[in-house]
């Protein structure tokens, strides 16, 4: 197979959808790789390094999507990009397809064949993909939430983990997941006031067992949720529903009524976000400030740490993508349920019922497209 990797072009977006040691592994095994110049020097990666790897190195995005035919990439294509796919050409890639409706039309326009990082599953029920990105984005959200209660960016101008004789700020996480339990461990470390809400009495006792009261994990109902967001200085939002938009836990009127100079990091902002009010942002421009509040809502919250993010994301595409190419997608797809899980569109259709439900629009099952 002949596979692509374009250099990402969102704002501030230095991950990059292969590493020298992925492309190796590909071009060992008689595929072709076209990497465009300069896809890894946001990382460290030179093109002297792909080509050391065995890769073939072109100078536009529009050669390599031309020339491939799959298109590997970290985040969901941006509108140049969507217009240079083309029918029966494979894009492996996030997408996050629920809040984002022109994207999702423009793909299913395209013809191509967009597998999704976020919803491929695994036997235990989880988001294999997703995960590294959601442990970075969970360890982050406590560096960005510090960050953003300090006086300079509006904030309350609070330490998170107060000082002897000073009380600490209270953090309260929505989702005790994989983005919240990654919070909370930075949290805790910090010695901040940490609780954790969820609707898993199964997460509940695990995060329990885990932080032995250094955390209060607490049964999430919308009572609860109000009391808890009300009292805090930082609200970390990480709930998800799989492939679905985000659901609005924090209220407008939540907004209103918490503490001036408390802040939020709305880490589910990829999926619409777990906050009224909140909007996407990006690095250059990440807060935004809603009644006295300091909103953090950047929407690749891991691109700031690219190097580590990128390693931690090829780990777990790597198998996948080797095993699109050794079999074709087709083979692959009909081969793995849980890869075929991540197929979002296909053919001109939609075949993921989350994001279909959520547009309004209609939900094609996969295996009526590949057989």
């Amino acid at each position: 197979m002949i596979i692509g990797v374009p250099k990402e072009i969102k704002n501030h977006e230095y991950r990059v959808g292969m590493v020298p040691a992925s492309v190796r592994e590909l071009t060992a095994r008689n595929h072709t790789v076209f990497v465009q110049s300069g896809a890894g020097t946001g990382i460290g990666f030179t093109d002297a390094d792909y080509q050391a790897a065995g890769a073939e190195m072109l100078t536009s995005a529009a050669d390599v999507f031309a020339k491939s035919q799959m298109i590997v990439k970290v985040k969901e294509p941006q509108a140049a990009e969507r217009a240079m796919l083309r029918p029966d050409q494979v894009l492996f890639t996030y997408l996050h397809l629920a809040p984002d409706l022109p994207q999702t039309q423009e793909l299913i326009s395209s013809g191509a064949i967009c597998i999704a990082y976020e919803t491929v599953t695994d036997d235990r029920g989880g988001l294999p993909l997703l995960a590294p990105m959601s442990e970075v984005a969970g360890r982050m959200s406590i560096q960005a939430g510090a960050q953003a209660l300090e006086k300079s960016r509006g904030g309350s101008g609070m330490l998170l983990g107060g000082v002897p004789g000073v009380e600490p700020a209270k953090v309260v996480i929505l989702g005790g997941g994989v983005v919240g339990s990654n919070a909370a461990r930075m949290a805790v470390g910090m010695r901040a006031d940490v609780t954790i809400l969820d609707r898993s009495v199964d997460a509940l006792r695990r995060l329990d067992s885990e932080f032995q009261g250094a955390a209060k994990v607490i049964y999430s109902t919308s009572e609860a949720i109000e009391r808890h967001v009300l009292s805090a200085d930082l609200v970390i939002g990480g709930v998800l529903i799989p492939g679905a938009a985000a659901p609005k836990l924090v209220t407008r009127d939540h907004i209103a009524r918490m503490k001036p100079g408390s802040a939020i990091v709305d880490v589910a902002i990829d999926q619409g976000g777990c906050v009224e009010t909140s909007h996407a942002t990006t690095h250059q421009d990440p807060t935004y400030i809603v009644d006295e509040v300091v909103h953090y809502c950047v929407a690749n919250m891991p691109g700031a740490v690219a190097r580590t993010s990128t390693f931690a994301l090829n780990n777990a595409t790597l198998p996948f993508i080797i095993r699109l190419a050794d079999q074709g997608y087709k083979a692959a797809l009909l081969a793995d349920k849980h890869l075929l899980n991540g197929l979002n569109v296909m053919a001109g259709k939609l075949t993921c019922a989350e994001v279909a439900e959520a547009h309004g629009l209609a939900f094609t099952d996969p295996l009526t497209l590949l057989s």
